[in-house]
């Protein structure tokens, strides 16, 4: 969806749609990251 985004964006200077990958962007970091910490808790569980 990223990619999508980004080449609408590369043909269209839209700003809205920037906005729009910025947000994905963001969204899909904060997933990483949640992932992330879940992965940790399974390696490390808590006792």
């Amino acid at each position: 969806m990223l990619d999508f985004t980004w080449k609408v964006f590369s043909q269209t200077g839209s700003i809205d749609t920037y906005l729009l990958f910025k947000e994905l962007e963001s969204t899909d970091d904060e997933g990483i990251l949640e992932f992330d910490e879940e992965l940790a808790e399974m390696d490390h569980p808590i006792s």
